[in-house]
């Protein structure tokens, strides 16, 4: 196994990996930015070294000097958790050229996948359905009117390098077009430094359905399916696991054209593959060649550790998982805890946590990098720490993750802690009768 992995982000996740990598035996690199001396991450990894300002492209994105930090700790392997440069072709590429080994897919595969025009068309290669839309990025803004009149409205416009609702816009009509189009190619540039969109049928009533898989060099295996549909602007707040929607018979099917998807292309790793499911029917949406920050509920329900299967796969190549001995148990429900004022349009809520009370209790589980005394910085992500409740069935999950909510204690700066207690006490979500656009037309924050 490695001996030592420097593990290139910050906050929860990093956390997360150092608890895998100790399990395993390995010494753990924390970097951080010149505000994060005092998090957690830092405090748990048996090194840790500043790469930069505060500024995440002084540090978190800061390339050179995560590979002199990289050079001066030789480490081994490179673990990028989720966002700053997991899901980065050109990161991927030198650690590559440099023998060390990052801890996810190639980075050929990143580059391919990572590209939502190219992932569509591979999808629809190895046989998954995917939305009608443009078979490339589109720049001219006549054939851009001319694609929507021919999908009809309304159509989604997204930055083809983007995620994270950034570059996204709705077009409900054709006098909106020009316009919405025009500041979509802005968005992307500014965000993704690409400007190329694409253009696809926009669903009115979606649920928004991902497969977890682990893929080796010997096979690859799916953990099942999680159901990401509660959302606000594409941004995920709660998701669960199994879906309440899916029938045997299209989870089946799912599962199936997804593994032979991924065992297809090559992929060896951890990633996810989303879906837009509608009228009992699904469409490829996009793949994340990385860990998602909902892994928690599959791992409770499967029992399995995905951080340690990553850096089994990453080191040994082949996964001794094996699709028979992968036997979910019950329901598990996460919510995302995030330092924003939901009463005044989620607005972010830095500052110094005066009181720190998480819960726990009986399949209760909290992943997080905060304590009493943190300071919360406004430079980064909002996400603080996640709630995951595991119950026999989804009404016990949820009457746990009740319970837990209430215990919950975080004082001195605004959280969405009072926003899931509503959402899990409304009667849409307790008869799970919503869709991925819910709380945007609803209004009941």
């Amino acid at each position: 196994m490695f001996k030592k992995i420097l593990i290139a982000n910050r906050g929860e996740i990093a956390v997360r990996v150092i608890r895998a990598c100790k399990e395993w035996g390995i010494s753990t690199v924390a970097i951080h930015s010149d505000v994060d001396r005092d998090s957690m991450h830092v405090r748990l990894a048996d090194e840790s070294i500043c790469v930069g300002s505060h500024q995440p492209s002084n540090s978190y994105l800061n390339i050179p000097a995560i590979m002199s930090a990289i050079e001066l700790t030789n480490s081994e392997a490179v673990h990028p958790g989720y966002g700053f440069l997991s899901e980065n072709a050109e990161f991927a590429k030198i650690l590559e050229e440099n023998n060390i080994k990052f801890i996810g897919p190639s980075s050929d595969l990143i580059s391919k996948m990572g590209d939502k025009i190219q992932a569509k068309k591979i999808a629809k290669q190895y046989g998954l359905p995917v939305i009608e839309g443009s078979e490339g990025g589109v720049s001219d803004i006549e054939e851009a009117k001319k694609l929507c009149q021919s999908i009809g409205f309304p159509v989604l416009i997204k930055a083809a390098g983007g995620g994270g609702g950034k570059g996204m816009k709705i077009v409900h009509k054709q006098e909106e077009f020009e316009n919405l189009f025009l500041t979509a190619k802005l968005e992307a540039k500014k965000f993704f430094g690409n400007d190329e969109v694409y253009i696809e049928k926009f669903f009115q009533n979606p649920r928004h359905i991902e497969v977890q898989v682990l893929s080796g060099k010997n096979r690859t295996v799916h953990l099942h399916e999680r159901d990401c549909s509660v959302q606000r602007r594409h941004q995920k707040l709660i998701e669960e696991t199994p879906s309440p929607i899916l029938t045997p018979e299209i989870r089946k099917d799912l599962f199936d054209r997804t593994v032979k998807m991924v065992s297809q292309i090559g992929y060896e790793g951890a990633g996810t593959v989303e879906f837009i499911y509608e009228d009992g029917k699904f469409y490829f949406l996009e793949m994340n060649t990385r860990v998602q920050v909902e892994h928690p509920v599959t791992e409770v329900v499967t029992g399995i550790d995905i951080i340690k299967e990553q850096i089994y796969i990453a080191f040994h190549g082949d996964t001794t998982l094996k699709q028979e001995d992968i036997n979910p148990r019950g329901h598990a429900i996460e919510c995302r805890i995030n330092a924003e004022d939901a009463s005044k349009n989620f607005q972010p809520s830095p500052g110094k946590i005066t009181m720190c009370h998480q819960p726990s209790g009986f399949r209760t589980r909290v992943d997080g990098a905060i304590y009493q005394g943190y300071k919360v910085t406004p430079f980064y992500d909002s996400m603080i720490c996640k709630l995951i409740c595991h119950g026999r069935n989804r009404d016990e999950a949820i009457q746990r993750m009740k319970r837990s909510l209430d215990e919950f204690v975080i004082d001195g700066i605004k959280t969405t802690i009072d926003l899931h207690q509503k959402l899990l006490n409304h009667k849409k979500f307790i008869e799970s009768d919503f869709n991925v656009s819910w709380l945007d037309n609803d209004k009941i924050i």
